[in-house]
């Protein structure tokens, strides 16, 4: 069947992972609030995500292959369902922590069941749409189909921390229960419901035998590395490469240096925004959210914007990018003003998106086509890694010292513009 950009099913799968991106990051764009709100320790929030990164790191793959065993249409049911069911649970011992129903330590441990639902089986959804739209599609339109596919991953983490703050609810009527800071997992929930009961309607019968790649978990300020693109789009032969093979070697580590400082920042900038400013949590929320959106766009211009200008190379990326991000980082973490710490965070996004992009290009370019599907499943399992461990980092080292998560990020990726300038001359 022949593909059509702005079809009907291409617009519910592009709805779907947008959904997911959104309403993933607009409950991490409030978490820091509820948080200090529960009187949570800040390295038990951080915990939350870390769960839930872990279990969509894992499950993503799994979810991937049983698509093709099982049927792509029922994947992406089970995946907008896992995030609906997930997102609803969410708002639901939140609202009971809110209103004195659960203490705190009952309110995060309910909170953590939720999020696991979301990693385990919100993960089945991306690879499943992936290889509806690889399905419906020529070679020569696949590409194009799956990064427009991709951008809503992008868009989604403007869109939910811009919403956010306008989904705290008061009381649904009087003398009700307060809803409050659970508003934005009960509006996302909705949401999903909505959209589950349009895919289960609207969604064609499974056609083809394209295959869907495991995607980067969502997260604020994050960016999808394009692996997912290749993977879905690479010869079904593959040759197995090692992570740390010469050739992908000095990518590899970049990935893994930029990732991790943009985990740890993003996920603390919340709490810095409510210390630095000294401000009640609920009035942080919109203040946190313009940041967050400021950080997202200046990736996203990065991205689609400046990187086709400048025409640049891999290694250019990756040069460009850490040195952005370390003078963000540093920018950040002494700002003592809201626009200091948004122009801050919106540079250490902008060399995020430069560098990023850099090292997914560059390990693609290190190998052949043999070895691209196996080169694309490293960079998003990389990608999905520091998402695993960094904002417990971040948050840790932030409980020590406010702004040593940005001076540590700064300094790693410092060190990284020093050794990724001499790894990859010979890929200039």
């Amino acid at each position: 069947m022949k593909f059509r950009r702005f079809d009907r099913t291409f617009a519910l799968l592009f709805t779907v992972m947008l959904a997911i991106a959104a309403g993933n990051t607009a409950l991490q764009s409030v978490l820091p609030a509820l948080g200090r709100s529960l009187h949570a320790p800040d390295s038990a929030v951080a915990a939350v995500f870390s769960v839930s990164a872990l279990l969509w790191v894992v499950a993503a793959p799994i979810w991937a292959n049983r698509s093709d065993r099982h049927g792509r249409r029922a994947m992406v049911l089970v995946g907008v369902g896992g995030f609906t069911v997930s997102l609803g649970l969410c708002g639901l011992c939140l609202a009971m922590g809110i209103n004195g129903l659960l203490g705190p330590v009952a309110t995060f441990i309910a909170f953590v069941a939720g999020r696991v639902i979301y990693g385990a089986f919100g993960s089945a959804a991306p690879p499943a749409v992936q290889a509806i739209v690889a399905g419906r599609t020529s070679r020569e339109e696949r590409t194009g189909a799956l990064t427009l596919l991709a951008s809503a991953f992008g868009l989604g983490t403007i869109l939910g921390p811009a919403i956010a703050p306008y989904l705290v609810m008061g009381r649904l009527w009087p003398e009700g229960p307060m809803i409050g800071l659970a508003g934005p997992a009960f509006a996302a929930s909705a949401v999903g419901v909505v959209i589950w009961i349009a895919a289960a309607r609207g969604l064609p019968k499974d056609e083809g035998d394209a295959h869907g790649a495991a995607t980067s978990y969502p997260s604020i300020g994050g960016q999808g590395t394009g692996a997912t693109v290749t993977a879905a789009t690479a010869a079904e032969t593959s040759e197995n490469i090692r992570y740390f093979d010469p050739r992908i070697r000095p990518w590899i580590v970049a990935g893994l240096i930029i990732g991790h400082a943009q985990a740890m920042t993003g996920q603390a900038i919340g709490f810095l925004i409510i210390d630095r400013m000294h401000l009640p949590p609920t009035e942080a929320l919109q203040p946190t959210g313009l940041v967050l959106m400021l950080g997202a766009g200046a990736s996203l211009l990065a991205q689609w914007g400046l990187i086709p200008m400048l025409d640049l190379r891999p290694r250019a990326l990756v040069l460009t990018g850490a040195t952005l991000g370390a003078l963000g980082c540093v920018a950040t973490g002494t700002a003592t003003t809201l626009y200091g710490i948004a122009l801050g965070y919106a540079l250490i996004a902008l060399g995020m998106g430069f560098a990023r992009p850099g090292f997914t290009a560059g390990a693609s370019l290190g190998v052949g086509p043999e070895s691209q599907g196996s080169v694309a499943g490293k960079v998003t399992s990389v990608n999905g890694a520091a998402f695993v461990l960094g904002p417990s980092i971040g948050v840790g080292l932030y409980e020590l010292w406010r702004p040593l998560p940005y001076l540590t990020a700064a300094g790693w990726l410092a060190c990284l513009l020093v050794y990724a300038w001499v790894a990859t001359r010979r890929a200039a």
